[in-house]
């Protein structure tokens, strides 16, 4: 941890999951004064700092009543997401499991951006900080890769669009993370306490672009290639991968 985030008022998203938790976690760390910890059915925290918020991604009226709560916030985590067991490919799985995956990872981040725009406005700009994948870089065959890959797009028109407002914007690519959601998964994994530290201190210095771990560094630093050869290297990497 280099960089502090004194008397800052966070916002983090799925703050349940492993994740979410050490995004509350490092941001008390480094001074934040409160944090606004969300998921569909929050946890009470020891910590007095710690508000317990209830925000479903789904649900904008959840969001809203969020909005409307947590008025002094100038640092938004978008951490939420859903990767289900049953996601494996945007061809042939049923559509309904490709619409899930996007009102969460997709619509709903997006929900949360527009609704949080207006109160990090009127705080003095403050910051969005949003949790995205390598998986937008490679040839992974599912909706949650697509989804991802839609929010990078969304994100990177966030920031063109906030930099008025003086918002910053900032992206986190990571690979697989060693939490719930990647445990059946047996492949290398980043911890969650390097990708946070990671992404803290992006948003302290104002990076536009946190990459969280070697495999993704590598993805990213290949992609001026012929992407013939960026696919050849990323489907070397994950033989025997299976979504």
């Amino acid at each position: 941890m280099t960089e502090r985030l004194d008397g800052r008022k966070v916002l983090v998203t799925g703050a349940n999951g492993g994740l979410g938790e050490e995004f509350v976690r490092q941001a008390l760390a480094r001074g934040a004064s409160r944090v606004y910890a969300t998921a569909r059915r929050p946890h009470p925290w020891e910590d007095p700092r710690v508000v317990p918020l209830a925000l479903d991604l789904t649900d904008p009226q959840s969001i809203a009543a969020a909005a409307g709560t947590a008025t002094d916030v100038n640092l938004v985590v978008n951490n939420a997401a859903i990767a289900p067991s049953d996601d494996k490919s945007v061809l042939s799985q049923d559509e309904d499991i490709t619409r899930r995956v996007f009102e969460t990872n997709f619509y709903g981040t997006l929900r949360v951006a527009r609704a949080f725009a207006p109160v990090l406005a009127a705080n003095g700009g403050g910051a969005f900080l949003n949790v995205l994948s390598a998986a937008i870089w490679i040839p992974v065959p599912t909706a949650y890769a697509t989804s991802k890959a839609a929010m990078w797009s969304a994100t990177n028109a966030m920031r063109a669009e906030l930099a008025a407002q003086g918002t910053a914007v900032t992206a986190v690519m990571v690979g697989l993370i060693d939490t719930a959601m990647s445990a059946r998964f047996d492949m290398p994994k980043v911890s969650p306490e390097s990708v946070v530290e990671q992404a803290y201190d992006g948003v302290a210095t104002g990076a536009f672009e946190v990459i969280a771990d070697d495999d993704t560094r590598l993805v990213k630093s290949l992609l001026s290639a012929r992407y013939e050869e960026v696919h050849a290297a990323a489907t070397e990497a994950l033989s025997g991968f299976e979504p």
